[in-house]
């Protein structure tokens, strides 16, 4: 972890593998006192689709994002494992985020 209190920036980088959940990891940060933000991320799972919207499943965790403007190319992901970089917004008070905007995302194996 690198922790810049000028920038008011955290760097956490997790070993593949980790199954820490977004909430434990929002929970860290506020037992040290802080707030997790935004926050870029870059997240291993599987893209999900129910009825057209679509949804993040988060590898070895119970971890489930919404999509958010999910591009042209998500359909064709579906169901495939892949890396995704995007950015989740701010939680509600006490509440991890639910939601990642994706940058971009590619097929992994």
């Amino acid at each position: 972890m690198d922790v810049s209190l000028k920038k008011g920036l955290a760097t956490v980088t997790m070993k593949p593998g980790n199954a820490a959940t977004i909430k434990q990891l929002q929970d860290a940060i506020a037992k040290n006192g802080f707030t997790m933000k935004q926050t870029d991320v870059v997240l291993r799972g599987v893209i999900e689709n129910s009825n057209g919207k679509y949804r993040l499943k988060v590898t070895g965790t119970s971890d489930a994002l919404d999509v958010v403007d999910p591009g042209s190319n998500l359909a064709a992901m579906v169901g495939k494992p892949a890396e995704v970089t995007g950015t989740m917004p701010e939680g509600a008070k006490g509440k991890a985020p639910d939601s990642i905007r994706i940058k971009s995302i590619t097929e992994t194996k």
